[in-house]
């Protein structure tokens, strides 16, 4: 199962916070009912989780947009020939573990995704490496980054130590992968949750403060008042709360109609739906978290509805392109071929290992072929080059490179005249 789905308890698992050396479960109602905590100080405890800070929807919307781009993105081998010529290295061992199946259980997008996402949310990424007979890398299998510890040996080694299924593990760096986030150090990355703890909390308590609103009916209803010279008892008042408590409280009792006798009088209370949402606190926090992982608002549902994905929003997604995943892709490049990667191998065999970003083209027809367009009239591509991209099958004379606008042969346009005939008069 899922390391983050074990780590947002959708497993099965009983909600258990622990509080004060003991623990608090939302599944056993005497923890409230025998007032052992309360239910500020349980949202307290859970806004404090990183499970809660997942948990809002703006984190989840940008942590989505930014693993999935990245685990949607093809992952390639190429190695540089004597003739300086950079290729495909589909024989490479590293290929298939990189580009098709990383381990047994995962493909390549589940894997990425991961990692991915542990990078932008705990600042480091790491996973097991297993190798085969030969020291030749096998698989890379996923590991939690928030049960990881990082130590610097005194001989300037590495060591990582984690438990999982009630196992310790401790291995060294040769054997752990490990993708460090940004502004952090050889130990690793600074954990976003961590440093911006405080736009978490924020978000989390305006999330808490409209939850408890919405839990009562969203605003209090109204008054319930007696004729003047009335009292009623104490026996009274108490029969009267539990009755509207039992028969009137809740979103699911909200327009039930309610008998009153003996000159009880209903005053209803008003409260503005701006203000019982607090829709612009809760706006405000989830830019604010959009900020913190450089993520345009309308690319994960914010801003204006007349701008969300309109005119003009090309701009926002070549900037996410631009600033936002090439640094990112960049890092797990680098760290891939630095920890895989012998030096001597790279120098030898010129191996680099890149995302191809083409992939981002692929739901964008128009400007894909218009892509081949232009490289086919520059003369950067053959039709036969352009076709395999697209999976298609080659035709014949695809394979010759032309140049703009005549589409002649490049060797006639440069040895003849310019209808791609021999000049006559120097011949």
């Amino acid at each position: 199962m899922s390391w983050i789905t074990r780590l947002l308890r959708l497993d099965g698992a009983k909600d258990i916070e622990p509080w004060r050396g003991g623990q608090v479960s939302t599944e056993n109602a005497d923890n409230f009912v025998t007032n052992q905590v309360t239910v500020a100080d349980y949202r307290d405890v859970r806004s404090s989780q990183s499970a809660g800070s997942i948990g809002l929807s703006a984190t989840w919307a940008c942590v989505q947009l930014i693993a999935g781009t990245i685990g949607s993105l093809p992952l390639m081998v190429y190695r540089t020939g004597n003739d300086g010529i950079r290729r495909l290295a589909k024989d490479h061992p590293l290929y298939f573990v990189l580009h098709d199946s990383p381990n047994y259980d995962q493909t390549a997008v589940n894997f990425w995704e991961i990692m991915a996402a542990s990078v932008e949310l705990y600042g480091n990424a790491y996973a097991l490496m297993e190798r085969r007979t030969g020291g030749v890398l096998n698989a890379l299998q996923p590991i939690r980054p928030d049960r990881m510890t990082v130590r610097r040996l005194e001989n300037g080694d590495l060591e990582y130590e984690w438990s999982e299924n009630g196992r310790r593990y401790v291995k060294r760096s040769q054997d752990v992968l490990h993708i460090r986030g940004p502004l952090g150090d050889a130990v690793g990355g600074m954990s976003t949750l961590a440093a911006c703890s405080d736009v978490f909390s924020d978000a989390l308590a305006a999330e808490s403060a409209s939850s408890g609103i919405f839990s009562n009916g969203v605003s209090p209803s109204g008054i319930l008042s007696t004729p003047d010279g009335v009292q009623l008892s104490q026996k009274q008042r108490q029969e009267l709360e539990t009755l509207l408590r039992e028969r009137h409280q809740g979103a699911i009792r909200s327009g039930s109609p309610m008998l009153l006798d003996n000159g009880l009088k209903w005053t209803q209370l008003s409260i503005s739906p701006h203000d019982a949402e607090m829709l612009e606190t809760r706006k405000f926090s989830g830019e604010q978290i959009c900020r913190i992982f450089e993520v345009p608002p309308a690319m994960v549902g914010y801003g204006d509805k007349a701008s969300n994905w309109g005119t003009g929003k090309e701009v926002d997604v070549l900037g996410f392109q631009k600033f936002n995943l090439r640094k990112r892709l960049k890092r797990i490049e680098q760290a891939l071929l630095k920890q895989l990667v012998p030096l001597a191998e790279r120098r030898a065999q010129g191996i680099t290992i890149e995302f191809n970003l083409e992939g981002l083209l692929r739901g964008d027809t128009a400007s894909r072929y218009d892509s081949y367009e232009k490289a086919i009239r520059m003369g950067l591509m053959t039709r036969n080059e352009a076709r395999a991209l697209e999976n298609l099958p080659p035709v014949e004379g695809g394979d010759v490179i032309t140049v703009q606008m005549q589409d002649i042969p490049l060797a006639d346009a440069i040895n003849g005249d310019s209808n791609g005939q021999e000049n006559s008069a120097t011949a």
